[in-house]
């Protein structure tokens, strides 16, 4: 059999996904019908991947449980329990996600565990926890990507504020000055998340209001004013002031811890994650919010959030610093001519490409890759190359 083996991905049509990103990449009609907004690589139940073996395609999670040391490598599928640890993404927003944080390990498998005595079915819109696993990640940019991530240091959001000049709230935010630290942003974001609708509405609307007249001192404000226009009088509408706003450049990326709170707001990148599909909302959509959960999940530790830029490993590959066991995120580059090598000892790989055609030389005949394909590299495979010109980025968990 082939280890070289190509991928059929599932495309996950959510209201905010692009209706040209994922379908160009792909090859498919631009603009797509439905908005595209995840194209997912992986073994999660949800949408697992199809795997080309022998000329058949079957589902990678179904191989993986029947072949495990094979795909995944013994010392992996030890460590995680026969399942593939991460899930690999390309994640297109044209409208903002929604604002959202992940749970850790423990409290995951709590929730999971949970929500089954209660008997919520798995694809139940109330539910919580898909799965009991944690789901730290990290994206980097295809496109110029703006993004909010973690409580920004108080001071900050102290200034911000105070030029809103937001009246309804001056309790909470006389409170987090006088407390700038934990505690006291757990206690106002908590208060502003139990704000009554009719509440939430004036202070949304005054914050507003102020933030038309600034949009042009800080994009703080213009991002206010374009979350109102998608959500209006939602509370979500202040992240941007709570919240640390960043546009990453193509090629750089943020990473992100459980219980962080973010939301993505424009643009397309490559999104690696621990295999998970947990996610508690605290705003800016219409779907299942759980506040009292998501305020139990959260870290309450402003900090100003690294821009991660690749570190180069080879002559051909760069790799992006992350703190998860599940996973490790490399770019590969060929010049015309170029050749990239694999390493000797390896984990299940998967290497999508996003420029170019490039081959995959290994243990069986050759296999042709061009954008928008992608493969999975069994633990088991021999070393081998890639031989081209394209840019590839590649999942693994690392040894």
């Amino acid at each position: 059999m082939k280890s070289i083996l190509p991928m059929k991905n599932t495309i996950q049509e959510y209201a905010w996904g692009s209706h040209t990103a994922i379908a160009d990449l792909l090859g498919l009609p631009v603009p797509s019908k439905q908005p595209q907004a995840e194209l997912w690589m992986g073994a999660h139940p949800k949408a697992p991947s199809m795997v080309a073996v022998n000329a058949d395609w079957h589902p990678l999670n179904q191989l993986i449980a029947e072949s495990p040391d094979e795909f995944l490598g013994h010392s992996t599928a030890m460590r995680f329990g026969s399942r593939l640890p991460y899930l690999f993404k390309i994640l297109a927003s044209a409208r903002p996600l929604s604002i959202q944080a992940h749970p850790n390990l423990e409290q995951a498998r709590e929730g999971f565990d949970r929500e089954n005595r209660e008997g919520i079915a798995l694809d139940a819109p109330n539910r919580n926890y898909r799965d009991d696993n944690h789901k730290p990640e990290i994206l980097c940019a295809v496109t110029p990507f703006w993004a909010l991530c973690g409580f920004r240091p108080i001071d900050e959001m102290l200034s911000l504020f105070s030029q809103l000049e937001i009246t309804g709230l001056k309790a909470q935010i006389h409170d987090l000055a006088a407390h700038p630290g934990p505690d006291g942003l757990h206690r106002c974001f908590e208060s502003l998340m139990g704000l009554d609708t009719e509440r939430k509405s004036r202070v949304t609307a005054q914050a507003v209001e102020k933030a038309r007249r600034l949009v042009d001192q800080d994009p703080v404000f213009q991002w206010i004013t374009e979350l109102n226009d998608a959500y209006p009088g939602d509370i979500g509408v202040l992240s941007p002031v709570l919240l640390n706003l960043i546009e990453l450049q193509p090629g750089q990326a943020i990473s992100l811890s459980a219980g962080e709170l973010h939301a993505y707001l424009e643009g397309t990148g490559i999104e690696l994650m621990a295999n998970s599909d947990n996610v508690l909302r605290g705003g800016l959509t219409s779907k299942h919010m759980d506040v009292p959960e998501l305020i139990k999940v959260l870290t309450y530790t402003p900090r100003r959030v690294s821009v991660l830029e690749p570190r180069q490993v080879r002559e051909t590959e760069e790799r992006y610093r992350t703190i998860a066991d599940e996973f490790t995120l490399s770019r590969i580059t060929l010049k015309p001519g170029g050749i990239h090598s694999s390493e000797e000892m390896r984990s299940t790989e998967i290497l999508l490409c996003m420029a170019g055609k490039v081959t995959f030389v290994g243990d069986a005949e050759d296999t042709s890759v061009s954008k928008g394909m992608s493969v999975l590299v069994q633990a088991a495979a021999a070393p081998y190359i890639i031989k081209g010109e394209g840019v590839l980025y590649k999942a693994a968990v690392p040894l």
